[in-house]
């Protein structure tokens, strides 16, 4: 057995490489799920060998404790329904139906952490080709993921978070192929960090994201909490939409032993189903999202009858879903403790018609904190500058605090990235909640009034800079030294050429 420490490059090179396996037989979009829950049985299959064999090692001679040992475990894996049982039959017929009979097997086995997780997957389906090709492909996969590169287990891993990792790896690098629809669940990871240090999360907090994709942004809050205190006493909650990256999220919690966690499957905008008891939207300390961009049929026809009032404040336009996300995350936020963020396109800052006039009921309340416009190319999918809008329940003054941190990044050919002192800044001014020449402007609500509550960056933080005044007498004295110069190294080549016999 190989007990050396794996590193994540290893572990992400691997998987990388086990995507082969489809690759120009099976589209991305659709084979991202069955190597992302490949990941998943490996894992979780590595992990109860690993305490199987060290239980034997200490109680060899009394099978029966090692079983009950086993059964205070954090999951179950039950008899036949591991990854090697699956690997060792892998030259016989029918390795779809076995994968899929496994998988249904340990979601009964752990019905509370994972119910419904595989009902979108099936690895014998006909996606995958006619039979023989489907048992071809899956006989390859799990070649891929037997190999000693993939030997998952705590003694080489020694945490959790190394696995999440490797799946954050796998749905950065979907997404940056598969465009669009990928950034609508991968959020970059320098960026689900800024949201979480400016919500500042601690212990006891309920934290809800409403599109919540594959979990980052919740991982992250929790993780902060972790790293201060060394506590889990937080809660997490989100909702998605899609049902594959719902299944997603709910192993991406798995793996990272997020146990107190609620992860709804739904649309937020038209079904909420993050309720209390009496049926009512449940609120939350911290709310964070990064919901997809203007999307489009949110569910406008029906939003003036909202039985929770979320759109009290105005119904925004049928094709731009940006501020319904808003007014959901406002109407979620606790009364006294309530704090969100959400990353928006900058349309959401100057559009008008029914967005301006929501935008300035947001401002007059006094709700709206603080307004961050980020760097181009940072998202998936996507090439266009995006913006954070901070807001809070209760503030400490009724400014609001404009921060342009567009120039702040590291260039990538096709991907910007922000730096560890590109968030560092961030954050300082926002604690510090003053001025900054040509970064931050703390502007008062009679200023953004003044502005028709227009909140374009640029109408606050003046980033120009005054060209250095130019000294003629200067440039003229240079301009006649290098003529200067220039006349005799011609006098000295006609010389040269003259010696050579060209006159």
């Amino acid at each position: 057995m190989n007990q050396a420490p794996i590193h994540q490059d290893t572990i992400n090179a691997a998987i990388w490489s086990a995507c082969d396996t489809f690759r120009g037989t099976v589209d991305p979009s659709i084979y991202k799920d069955y190597v992302l829950t490949m990941l998943f049985l490996k894992y979780i299959s590595d992990i109860w060998q690993d305490h199987y064999e060290r239980y034997q090692a200490q109680h060899g001679d009394h099978p029966e404790l090692i079983q009950e040992l086993l059964k205070n475990e954090r999951f179950v894996l039950p008899p036949g329904a591991g990854f090697q049982a699956l690997y060792e039959a892998r030259h016989l017929p029918g390795n779809g139906e076995r994968i899929d009979i496994a998988l249904h097997a340990i979601e009964e086995a752990n019905l509370n952490k994972l119910r419904d997780v595989f009902q979108d997957i099936s690895f014998n389906s006909s996606k995958l080709g006619e039979e023989a090709q489907k048992n071809d492909i899956l006989r390859h996969l799990l070649e891929d993921f037997a190999k000693p590169e993939l030997d998952l287990r705590e003694s080489r891993v020694g945490n959790l978070d190394v696995i999440g990792n490797a799946y954050e790896f796998l749905i950065k690098n979907f997404a940056t192929t598969a465009g669009k629809k990928a950034g609508e669940f991968y959020t970059p990871p320098e960026v689900s960090l800024l949201l979480a240090r400016l919500m500042d999360p601690q212990p006891r907090d309920d934290i809800c994201d409403p599109a919540c994709g594959s979990g980052s942004l919740l991982m992250k809050c929790a993780q902060l909490i972790r790293e201060r205190t060394g506590q889990r006493n937080y809660a997490l909650h989100g909702q998605e939409a899609i049902g594959s990256t719902w299944a997603l999220a709910t192993m991406n919690m798995f793996l990272h032993a997020e146990d107190n966690h609620c992860i709804e499957w739904g649309d937020t905008l038209r079904n909420p189903k993050l309720l209390n008891a009496k049926g009512l939207l449940k609120h939350f300390d911290i709310v964070v999202a990064n919901p997809p961009f203007s999307l489009e049929k949110w569910g406008h026809e029906t939003a003036a009858g909202d039985p929770h009032q979320r759109f009290r404040r105005g119904v925004p336009p049928r094709t731009k879903a940006d501020y319904a996300f808003i007014l959901h995350m406002v109407e979620t936020m606790k009364p006294r403790t309530g704090r969100m963020a959400v990353v928006v396109p900058h349309g959401v800052l100057f559009r008008g018609a029914a967005e301006g006039k929501i935008r300035q009921k947001l401002i007059e309340e006094n709700l709206l904190d603080v307004v961050i416009g980020l760097p181009e190319k940072l998202f998936y999918g996507t090439g266009i500058p995006a913006a954070i809008l901070l807001l809070r329940t209760r503030k400490v003054d009724d400014k609001v605090l404009f921060i342009d941190a567009s120039h702040d990044y590291l260039g990538g050919k096709n991907q910007n990235q922000m730096r560890p002192q590109d968030l560092e800044r961030i954050e300082q001014t926002v604690r510090a909640r003053q001025n900054v020449a040509r970064y931050a402007h703390l502007a008062t609500r009679a200023e953004i009034a003044d502005n028709e509550f227009n909140l374009n960056i640029p109408r606050y933080v003046d980033t120009f800079e005054e060209a250095q005044a130019i000294d003629l007498k200067a440039v003229w004295a240079e301009r006649m030294k290098l003529k200067t110069e220039l006349m005799m190294v011609e006098e000295k080549m006609a010389s040269y050429l003259k010696e050579l016999g060209y006159e």
